[in-house]
């Protein structure tokens, strides 16, 4: 997996092979030198687009600079591809999670939406939650394999999606398509009352009568935060 730190320890060492200052090499890249600061670092990484310039200044390749993080072959096809201006495509789910951080939302979102999704590892799906539009990561979640979604991988991006996000893994839920146990964790996100449609997916028989008293369980706890906010 890329590693931003190693990435920055090799571009220290170029600057400084060069004979330059940070405050210089940043004005060359029209960047602060406290950008540059954290570069090495590690802090953060320069934007793709930069890459290129880097490669110019220090006589290398975008592919040899990118080298140095250690990235996966993946990753590395990407990153450099992106650097290069060359339009590309992921091969693998694991290769777009593991460089989320470093890219833009709009390139993230068009590598996931040309990625072909069909049975990914809904874990993937929370870890570029944070990155993604809820719209991607809806197009994720319904693309992924439901048998390997739990409580606690729901839980930690249920918080960070739109009402109408939710409204639709509610859906997903009341349909039977996923665990009606989901409703435990789904509910106490979700800012209006559901009692009639769990009920009528209960008597429909898409959901066992055990999902009512979970409805219940739930709206008391959204109550009950809603209570401790006031």
């Amino acid at each position: 997996m890329f590693s931003a730190t190693k990435f920055g320890g090799n571009l220290c060492r170029l600057r400084k092979n060069a004979d330059m200052t940070q405050s210089e090499l940043a004005d060359r890249l029209g960047v602060a030198s406290s950008a540059v600061s954290r570069y090495e670092l590690g802090e953060s990484f320069p934007d793709v687009a930069i890459i290129s310039r880097l490669a110019e200044i220090f006589g290398t390749s975008t592919e040899e600079l990118i080298n140095a993080g250690e990235p996966t072959p993946g990753e590395l096809r990407i990153l450099d591809g992106i650097a290069n201006g060359r339009s590309v495509e992921a091969q693998s789910i694991e290769d777009i999670a593991g460089i989320a951080p470093l890219l833009r939302p709009s390139v993230l979102e068009r590598l996931v939406d040309n990625f072909s999704a069909h049975g990914i590892d809904i874990s993937y799906v929370v870890k570029l939650a944070e990155y993604l539009s809820d719209k991607s990561v809806l197009a994720l979640l319904e693309e992924s394999s439901p048998d390997k979604l739990n409580e606690e991988l729901l839980g930690k991006f249920v918080p960070i999606l739109d009402d109408w996000s939710k409204a639709a893994i509610l859906q997903r839920i009341l349909d039977g398509e996923l665990d009606y146990h989901f409703i435990r964790v789904l509910l106490p996100y979700v800012s209006y009352y559901v009692d009639a449609q769990v009920e009528e997916a209960v008597i429909e028989g898409a959901i066992p009568w055990d999902a009512l008293d979970m409805m219940r369980e739930a709206i008391e706890e959204r109550n009950e935060r809603e209570r401790g906010k006031q």
